[in-house]
């Protein structure tokens, strides 16, 4: 059926403007000249008149097209577009045509503007970074072509060159959100003015640790954007005087890109773009009107197949039901057609469920603008039915009771809420105590509708099974605690509760910790029976023969008789009755037996079938067992009758059981997952492949109408997942009425994307990332690098450094360095694959499509084809993880050698799982040292490191002899490095990386060396994407500290010792961090050497007096 939403009114009501207000809004990225303003909107450039007026386009293109910059004659201009499917630098004329491609590396080309003689195009790269997290420096290519070459300066984020080509005003460091509005943490950098010829250096003074961004010169005078007043505005830095002054005063809406040409200045603000004359100070807005084709923006259908997100069944298995893209749809077994039921591009419909009479579905829609749960006859005829749930914001785990009149689902305060479908009525019950990722409550029905059963974390950290009796509102714990017990689920006999219990949940239960990883968790199944008096399921068995009873004589009775038995219906309707669900609580503690035959092994998902069957999850990680090939784990299922638990379905992603217990519908992993519906009574499992369901899930997708629905149910994630009830101070529905009206000029879902992240950065919160959607598709790209860098030299191109993948790193792949292929520094790289190979020539075109397929590279000590070489390699399509390796193990061996020998070097890269392995790998492989260098900077986050932490603080206690060798003793505990520890940081850690150093300091344990951290310590999950699979996050939890002050969001954690790694001495080859650090790590063992004891005499107990 066909609904008017809450967002297509709000879309309606937008567009109907009146005539005369025709300008665009949500222009962004402005460059100017003397006779245009080019822009990006739409995903597309276009150029308009310095006086306004109605754009020209330049491109048009499905992908992005972005950062437009004018050429210094106005002629051209660069831009970077995604045509190949990577992003790389083009030129277009400002009258149209065909673009123009100038660069091919694999890796993001990002252009940033022109030097001043028109003849190059300056962009930003990662390319040749060897950061763990990629540091982007500035390039430069001709509008010819050809070999890219690096600025002087080791690390650019946004710059200008001023006219003379002497300086550039820039900054240093990139931003992980630029969008974050009122930040001062570590990545706050001051703009610097560079010589490009003695590589001295300025800073733009500031008062405060403020954000400073898109810098560029007007004569001697730097324009900038600057927050020091709390909203970005534009500031001037006199290049003479010194002194900063403010040129714009913007209360409302932030100043955002900025460029410079001609001799003025032109910005974007409140959506519209704005010129600002340096001479007057005045800022004058101008009004654009932008009218284009936008194909990627028309309704069509759309196939949704892939989209699958939520499964159900009818109660016999007849159909399955999905929710896909933010529609309800029904699959037939095997007859019929595919039906949409709700239709509603400009909804969310979400979570559907089928009542076990048959009769209706339900799911939960957003087109009042508020989540309803909706009531449909199943076969989608007719308008379904909404009841308001007040307080209401996001359902999970919905499920109909057995008797078809109540709903039970769970929300985002973990509260467990009861809808009587008829009346309306709602009831709401404690749920859950402790936010986890996992919404580890499962709360199920009991076969009569009176009970429910869920999961509860205790204060412990460790779950119980609770049982909800709805009739009185009481809830019981039924398990004592002392194991985690997990995932209830009701026998359809209703005689049992099978559960899953583990008793080395133990620092699992911390999720957020790294002590908690690599720390096996196993599960065993668990029935308890419910009443006292009622026998065990696993009664004793033997095989007897049974008796053989007389046949009975058959009684004759004449037809109407009064002692004749009375016809058997066909159906008894004691058959067809729920079981009184009766539980005994006093002593159900005693009546909890381990289910036979079920190794322990990390299960989930239990789920029942028919009276005495169970069906159960494992989870397998991909990464683990040969055999498992998709994502997923397998399905078991146990019966009674057996007494055993067979795999039943493999490569499980997520599974349902009908209501009848009979039917069985699962979804494979990985992004292309297939359903499956099969018999769940089958004696044995379904073959593979079994039961697939083919049918294709198509809907009228209305691109304007989601992307509405798309900004309100971010309205919605931030006010009702934030982790903090104030939202930071923020009124949230004002900041919501400020940017919906930007909506309908949404053209595209980068603009969208923007736009929401635009509105959540009036959160000032870390980690409020915007991510994801459903962009148009482009190429893939496949570019493909060698691993090695190059000049050009005597009209070639020449190998400067060849990495390899250094020792004991299998995941690397170096294609210079596999055995038989001899290439050295200074030789020379004359062809790829026959293809001659100039210096005039960019040689990435050449490897263009290449990755990991075989190449021919003929190469030469001499920068001529006589006596060439070729080889076969096999370009890698990203060579990060051999410079990353190649850097620190460079650092290591420095250490090493700035050390003597006495410090080790320990690189984290980030808080996750790559971090604790490299911990673990190379830590302990340097217990031998005196003290240790730990270098966090670019540290990425992830986990809380206690478990880092708690081995660099760690003392030992004595020695345990050693009885061999020189006899040097062991410590207890032996596994540590026991003198001074450093550790780097930079403003290119945060999260996890922000929380390392803080624990790091405030335990004593050594110094921090280095420049202040990012400032990011919220956490995130627990949060659904959009519809199209996009998201916005609202972060979920925040740290403070032990006095009750929360700690290290928007600051960072500061250095003891702050050190800046200048370009000057980056440029000599210095790393000035690194080697402070080694300073201050030797001069704390000069103060405190390590001395450890040696073996001392042998003790004399056993001698006998004299």
């Amino acid at each position: 059926m066909l609904r008017r939403s809450f967002v297509t009114a709000v879309v309606i009501g937008l567009a109907a403007v009146p005539a005369s207000a025709q300008e665009t809004l949500l222009l962004r990225q402005p460059s100017i000249s003397e006779r245009h303003i080019a822009f990006a909107y739409a995903s597309n450039i276009w150029i308009v008149d310095r006086s306004g007026g109605q754009a020209r386009r330049l491109t048009s293109f499905q992908g992005n097209t972005a950062q437009p910059k004018l050429s210094p004659d106005g002629r051209t201009v660069a831009f970077t577009g995604t045509y190949a499917g990577n992003a790389d630098v083009y030129t277009v004329p400002i009258e149209g045509g065909e673009p123009t491609r100038l660069t091919w590396h694999p890796g993001a080309d990002a252009v940033t503007g022109w030097t001043p003689d028109g003849k190059r195009v300056v962009f930003g790269s990662t390319r040749q970074s060897s950061a763990p997290s990629p540091t982007q420096r500035f390039w430069t290519v001709s509008t010819d072509g050809g070999v890219e070459e690096p600025m002087p300066m080791p690390r650019a984020f946004q710059g200008h060159i001023n006219a003379a080509g002497t300086h550039i005003a820039y900054r240093m460091a990139s931003s992980w959100d630029d969008e974050r509005r009122n930040y001062r943490g570590g990545q706050n950098k001051p703009i610097w003015v560079l010589d490009l010829k003695s590589f001295a250096l300025d800073t733009i003074p500031r008062p405060i640790n403020s954000k400073e961004l898109d810098p560029a010169w007007v004569g001697d005078d730097v324009f900038f954007i600057s927050d020091r007043d709390g909203v970005q505005n534009v500031y001037r830095y006199d290049g003479r005087s010194k002194a900063v002054t403010q040129q714009t005063k913007f209360t409302d809406f932030d100043v955002k890109t900025l460029d410079a040409g001609a001799g003025v200045v032109v910005f974007e603000q409140a959506g519209r773009l704005h010129v600002l004359d340096p001479r007057t100070g005045k800022a004058t807005p101008v009004s654009i009107q932008v009218k284009g084709d936008f194909p990627w923006m028309m309704p069509q259908w759309k196939d949704v197949s892939t989209r699958i997100s939520a499964l159900a069944l009818s109660p016999t298995g007849k159909r399955a039901l999905v929710e896909a893209r933010g529609e309800i749809f029904t699959i037939p077994a095997e007859k019929g057609d595919v039906r949409n039921l709700t239709h509603s591009s400009g909804s969310a419909e979400r979570a559907p469920a089928w009542s076990p009479d048959g009769r209706s579905v339900s799911w939960f829609s957003d087109a009042s603008g508020e989540y309803k749960l909706m009531i449909a006859p199943q076969d989608g005829q007719g308008e379904p039915r909404a009841i308001a749930l007040p307080g209401m914001s996001f359902a999970y785990t919905p499920s109909w009771s057995p008797d078809s009149r109540k709903m039970l689902f769970t929300d985002v305060a973990l509260k467990l809420w009861v809808v009587d479908v008829t009346t309306g009525a709602v009831k709401k019950y404690d749920g859950d105590m402790f936010m986890v990722p996992a919404r580890s409550m499962e709360p199920v029905w009991s076969p009569d509708s009176k009970w429910i059963a869920f999961a509860r974390r205790l204060p412990s950290y460790y779950h119980v099974i609770m049982v909800l009796n709805t009739e009185t509102g009481e809830a019981k714990q039924i398990t004592d605690g002392l194991a985690d017990a997990t995932s209830p689920a009701w026998d359809a006999s209703g005689k049992y509760l099978w559960f899953l219990a583990s008793t080395d949940f133990a620092l699992r239960s911390q999720w957020l910790d790294m002590t908690s990883y690599e720390r096996p968790r196993t599960n065993a199944l668990y029935v308890a029976v419910l009443k006292t008096g009622e026998p065990t399921p696993f009664t004793p068995e033997s095989d007897d023969e049974p008796a053989v009873a007389p046949a009975p004589v058959p009684a004759v009775f004449p037809a109407g008789s009064p002692t004749a038995a009375p016809p058997v219906p066909a159906t008894s309707a004691a058959a067809t009755r729920a079981p009184v669900v009766t539980i005994d609580f006093e002593n159900i503690g005693r009546r909890i037996i381990a289910v036979p035959n079920v190794a322990s092994r990390d299960y989930a998902l239990v789920k029942s079938g028919a009276a005495g069957t169970v069906f159960f999850w494992e989870n397998v990680d991909a990464t683990g067992p040969v055999e498992q090939t998709t994502p997923g784990g397998p399905v078991y299922r146990y019966t009674l009758k057996d007494r055993k638990a067979i795999p039943f379905a493999s490569g499980v992603a997520a599974y349902t059981v009908s209501a009848d217990g009979r039917k069985l519908l699962y979804r494979t992993g990985g992004a292309q997952g297939a359903l499956f519906l099969v018999d769940a009574t089958t004696p044995a499992a379904p073959a593979v492949g079994t039961g697939r369901l083919a049918a294709t899930l198509r809907m009228w997708w209305e691109p304007k109408l989601e992307f509405a629905q798309i900004f309100e149910e971010a309205r919605r994630k931030v006010r009702d997942y934030f982790y903090v009830p104030n939202l930071h101070g923020t009124d949230w529905p004002k900041v919501v009425a400020m940017y919906r009206q930007f909506v309908p000029f949404v053209a595209s879902r980068a603009d969208l994307n923007y736009l929401l992240d635009v509105m959540g950065s009036e959160l000032a919160v870390g980690h409020s990332y915007v991510n994801g959607g459903d962009f148009p598709e482009t190429p893939p790209a496949n570019g493909g690098l060698l691993g090695a860098d190059m000049i050009v030299n005597n009209g070639r191109y020449q190998f400067t450094r060849i990495y390899d993948a250094e020792s004991w790193n299998p995941d690397l792949r170096a294609p210079l360095a596999a055995p038989g292929i001899d290439v050295k520094p200074g030789e020379y790289l004359l062809a790829i694959n026959g293809q001659d190979v100039r210096g005039t020539d960019n040689v990435f075109r050449f490897l263009d499509g290449t990755a990991n397929r075989q190449v021919v590279i003929t190469v030469n000590s001499r920068a001529t084809m006589e006596g060439a070489r070729r080889y076969t390699v096999v370009p890698v399509a990203n060579d990060q993880g051999l410079r990353t390796r190649a850097w620190v193990e460079g650092n290591r061996r420095l250490v090493d050698s700035l050390s003597g020998g006495k410090l080790a070097y320990v690189h984290l890269p980030n808080t996750g799982q790559g971090g604790y392995t490299q911990f673990n790998r190379y830590y302990f492989a340097q217990q031998n040292k005196q003290g240790a260098v730990i270098d966090e900077r670019y540290n990425g986050g992830g986990s809380a490191a206690d478990y880092i932490i708690e081995l660099l603080s760690r003392d030992f206690d004595g020695y345990f002899n050693n009885p061999v060798g020189d006899r040097t003793p062991f410590a207890s505990p032996s596994a540590g490095i026991w003198g001074p520890k450093v550790m780097i940081i930079n403003e290119m850690a945060g999260s996890g990386g922000d929380l390392m150093p803080y624990m790091f300091h405030r335990r004593k344990i050594g110094t921090l060396v280095g420049a202040r951290t990012w400032g990011g310590l919220v956490a995130t999950s627990d949060q659904a994407p959009f519809v199209d699979g996009g998201g916005l996050v609202a972060p979920r939890l925040g740290f403070f500290d032990r006095d009750g002050k929360w700690a290290v969001e928007n600051e960072g954690v500061a250095p003891d010792i702050a050190v800046e790694n200048f370009p000057r001495d980056v440029i000599a080859g210095h790393d000035s961090q690194l080697e402070r650090a080694v300073q201050e790590a030797l001069r704390l063992l000069a103060a405190n050497p390590v001395r450890l004891m040696k073996e001392p005499p042998g003790a004399t107990w056993g001698k006998r007096p004299q």
